[in-house]
């Protein structure tokens, strides 16, 4: 299949150019590190020190026809990624044919239903994610508004020695989605938008377990609606999935359920946005026996703010529960208009968030006659807190030159379930305070510096925290940055000054250690020119868990040197 697809990929493109015809576009990107020993933060290189991670992507396209290919490269990869990445070869390709009534992919391919709670094959570079679908993939458009989707092959599960291995279940499943305002030309004019859909997708798994009977197709199905009257849109999705044991569940016989509604309300200078989740037992994946990321047909999102401040996103991120939970989200902007008392010459826009998930409460019913051990109802939350987030943010505009935002943070974090950390000081509830101090101040055409004061503040885990980052650029080329991760409060640094042991503590065979082992500076400087991007960087990265969108991945503690290339074309 490989060789098959690269024949035809490489065939086009030579024709497209020896006709004249044709496009050919792409991006390389290409992360290097050479890591060094560091026995107090505990970061320790692989043999080979240098670790390279490299990735070329090429579409092609002529007239209705459409081919692309990603080489990619390992050698070993950076550090964070699933050790099942390794080698260099092709990482996907395809091949493909659109018109205004048909769009046909034969290979690897990437596609959503809805808003993913049932069905979403993506890729997340940044958490070393792929789980691109190979197959195929027809979507018919049979008149304007209407739109049917089909999907059908296996998961990219790992990339060993140079070549994908893919799950061994099989994923099939459709999707249809009317826009009924556009459908009906009697409701073009109509005020209330109007937009159905609804999927159905199952998998295929051999039964291969002695001790257990495990049904070897399972399918889930779901509708979706999405209105818009005016200045509110209201959205919701339901997807309803069979009975699928595995390693998530313990394997029991329970169906699962995952429910989503969105609504809010703009218009110019104020946003409110209400929001909530409800699921149980929805982990669903193409091979029972995974677990962590590994082979989610589906994907839940998460319900919280996506925060950017680094003491923020990376101490205490919000990871969702395939399991079940309960969880809603509302938010608030609203900006004071200029020249008002608040607003000031150029106005001042406030963001007040608040989000929260809990366990669901499951309704004990013994093992009934289908083997179910509990009824899960939607919304039916417990007491116990998963998480919880309030926070705000404030941004003054002083003149045309200078701009400050102030932000606060209060998060709660149930790390008995979420496991963020595994210090013995953390568990149960981690109660964090946090405040950010952010100002960009544009010196003149070319220079300007941004710059982040943060302190974070708990008496769990590891105590508090304290971040300084700086930023300058010299447009439209250069940028360099400072950012220094100080752990000043941590207790068992204490205790052990206290007990005068915090040379064996940290650093066996040593009689002290200096407080500045306990700062994780780095800094960086990077160039950029038309398409391309270069960037260095060397310091120290502590351990942790970087996530986006409630997807997590641990990244071990480093210290090195770190270089990065970006060029599209």
């Amino acid at each position: 299949m490989n060789k098959f697809l690269l024949t035809v990929f490489i065939g086009a493109s030579l024709y497209g150019r020896a006709q004249n015809a044709g496009s050919v576009t792409g991006n390389i990107e290409s992360i290097f590190q050479y890591l060094q020993q560091d026995s107090v933060i505990g970061a320790n290189p692989p043999a080979e020190k240098g670790l390279l991670n490299t990735y070329a992507n090429v579409f092609y396209t002529n007239g209705n026809f459409k081919a692309g290919m990603r080489l990619e490269s390992y050698l070993p990869r950076i550090q964070g990624y699933p050790d099942r990445f390794d080698g260099t070869g092709i990482g996907m390709r395809y091949v493909g044919y659109s018109n205004d009534f048909l769009d046909i992919t034969l290979g690897n391919f990437y596609e959503q239903f809805g808003s993913g709670l049932i069905f979403r094959s993506y890729e997340d570079r940044s958490l070393g994610y792929d789980s691109n679908m190979d197959g195929a993939r027809l979507i018919v458009k049979p008149r304007p508004g209407f739109t049917i989707k089909g999907v059908y092959g296996h998961q990219r599960y790992e990339f060993r020695e140079g070549r994908v291995n893919k799950s061994d279940g099989i994923v099939r499943g459709f999707d249809g989605e009317a826009h009924l305002n556009e459908i009906f030309k009697k409701m073009a004019a109509f005020p209330l938008d109007i937009t159905f859909g609804g999927s159905f997708v199952s998998k295929y798994q051999k039964d291969n377990d002695l001790a257990l009977i495990l049904p070897e197709n399972v399918g889930a199905y779901g509708g979706r609606t999405r209105l818009k009257y005016k200045n509110f849109t209201f959205d919701a999705e339901y997807v309803f999935k069979e009975n699928d044991p595995n390693v998530d569940n313990g394997y029991i016989y329970n169906n699962g359920h995952a429910a989503l509604f969105n609504l809010s309300y703009t218009k110019k200078g104020i946003g409110i946005i209400i929001s909530g989740k409800s699921v149980d037992n929805m982990a669903f994946r193409s091979d029972r026996d995974k677990d962590g990321q590994d082979l989610l047909i589906n994907f839940l999102p998460a319900m919280n703010k996506t925060h950017t401040y680094n003491l923020v996103a990376t101490l205490y991120p919000y990871a969702t529960q395939p399991n079940g939970e309960v969880a809603y989200q509302a938010e608030f902007l609203y900006t004071f208009k200029k020249d008002s008392k608040i607003g000031g010459k150029y106005g001042m826009p406030v963001n007040l968030n608040f989000s929260t998930a809990y366990l669901p409460i499951r309704h004990s019913m013994g093992l009934d006659t289908n083997r179910r051990l509990y009824e899960g109802r939607l919304f039916d939350q417990s007491d116990s807190l998963l998480w919880q987030d309030f926070n705000f943010n404030v941004t003054r505009k002083i003149n045309k030159n200078l701009n400050f935002t102030l932000a606060y943070f209060a998060i709660r974090l149930n790390n008995d379930v979420a496991k963020i950390s595994n210090d013995l000081n953390a568990k149960g509830i981690i109660d964090a305070q946090i405040g950010v101090l952010e100002t960009n101040w544009k010196i003149n055409k070319k220079h300007a510096i941004r710059s982040e004061y943060q302190m974070l503040f708990t008496n769990k885990d590891k105590g508090d925290w304290a971040t300084l980052l700086v930023e300058y650029t010299i447009s439209p080329n250069w940028f360099f940055g400072v950012m220094d991760q100080f752990n000043y409060g941590n207790p068992h640094r204490q205790e052990a000054i206290d007990n005068g042991t915090i040379g064996k503590l940290f650093s066996p065979g040593s009689a002290s250690i200096k407080k500045a082992d306990y700062h994780f500076p780095i800094v960086s400087c990077g160039f950029v020119r038309e398409a391309s991007r270069f960037m260095v960087s060397y310091g120290r990265q502590r351990a942790g868990l970087f996530c986006v969108g409630g997807i997590c991945r641990f990244v071990p503690a480093s210290k090195g040197l770190t270089l990065t290339f970006t060029h599209s074309f």
